[in-house]
């Protein structure tokens, strides 16, 4: 299932600096939609919004420990003349940059796949669902892998993780990143996340198909392609996954839903419906060293939403020096 379905044009190698904020050559040019200014002006800080998503996103990288161990990559690319630099909420996770090279995809230790490349904050969600090692998960929307593989991982590949994907070609990049990850407690399945019925997993991860407007830093197609009629029409979507993953879980299992969009009507107003209309769910705190955060969204467009969605994680890009993304993490009662 897209991650954003919108559609991206994607920053290559070329274009991704791991340090300051540099702006990508060419934005100069890039004209935001006056309704789009106008409401993310409502939402933050928009000229420092706007400085920091036409800026180079930093590479990061994580460790894959079915494989290797921390140490052994940092000794391996310290030698080859990479830095890393801590991940302040994951310990698996590196920044990294090079004097000379950006191409972190060729490495060696990449074609392994005792290394795999992921934005810093798409690791938040695996760490927020905590999956444990003999546990029944569900990664309802999969591809193309990297939180999967990151929750395999912690799971030292143990138990079992259903990932899952609504479009058949995304399976074909999910295959290949399970297997150079080397898991082998991962089925794949292929349908429609709102399809599953009659389980009873003990987590299950929403990463939900989303406007994708945290990711504009390396998707700048995401400017020219958004509109508040595509976001209302994902909202729909998103709740429909939401309330069938949690009709799946199993009472006290944990459920997280996540988008890597900054959209309220995608993020705290689809907790805030959830909440109201679900009496078993129990929205739970989040707790992440090193990660800053700002205060979710309370009321937007004229809509109050519950008081509980302050239990939510809203990072904005220039609150780390990331992608934008929101994370809510869910118990359902005994």
């Amino acid at each position: 299932m897209k991650k954003k379905l919108l559609g991206s044009i994607e920053q290559s190698d070329e274009f991704t600096e791991s340090h300051d904020l540099k702006t990508i050559p060419g934005t100069e040019t890039i004209e935001f939609k006056p309704v789009f200014i106008e409401r993310y002006s409502k939402l933050t800080d928009w000229e420092t919004f706007k400085s920091c998503s036409l800026s180079f996103l930093r590479r990061s990288i994580r460790v894959n420990t079915l494989y290797t161990s921390v140490e052994e990559i940092k000794n391996s690319l310290n030698k080859k003349g990479w830095k890393l630099t801590q991940i302040p909420w994951c310990k698996e996770g590196f920044w990294i940059e090079h004097d000379a090279r950006r191409d972190v995809g060729n490495l060696f230790e990449h074609h392994q796949g005792h290394i795999y490349v992921q934005e810093s904050a798409s690791m938040i969600p695996p760490l927020v669902l905590d999956p444990q090692p003999g546990e029944v998960v569900l990664d309802m929307c999969a591809a193309p892998g990297s939180k999967t593989t990151q929750m395999g991982a912690m799971m030292k590949n143990k138990g079992l993780i259903i990932a899952n994907d609504y479009e058949g070609q995304r399976l074909q990049s999910l295959g290949i990143n399970l297997q150079k990850s080397g898991l082998t407690n991962v089925l794949i399945s292929l349908m429609h996340g709102k399809r599953f019925f009659g389980f009873q997993f003990d987590r299950i991860l929403v990463d939900a198909p989303c406007s994708g407007t945290g990711t504009i830093r390396r998707s700048l197609g995401t400017i020219k392609r958004w509109n508040p009629g595509v976001v209302k029409k994902l909202s729909r979507m998103q709740r429909e996954l939401l309330d069938n993953a949690f009709r799946n879980l199993r009472p006290g299992g944990i459920l997280v839903y996540s988008t890597c969009s900054l959209e309220p009507e995608e993020d705290e107003a689809i907790v805030s419906s959830f909440l109201q209309n679900t009496p078993d769910a129990e929205i739970q705190k989040i707790k992440l060293p090193g990660l800053k955060r700002s205060p979710p969204i309370e009321e937007f467009a004229g809509e109050k939403y519950d008081p509980r969605v302050k239990e939510c994680i809203r990072i904005w890009p220039q609150d780390n020096d990331s992608e934008g993304f929101f994370v809510a993490k869910f118990k359902k009662k005994k």
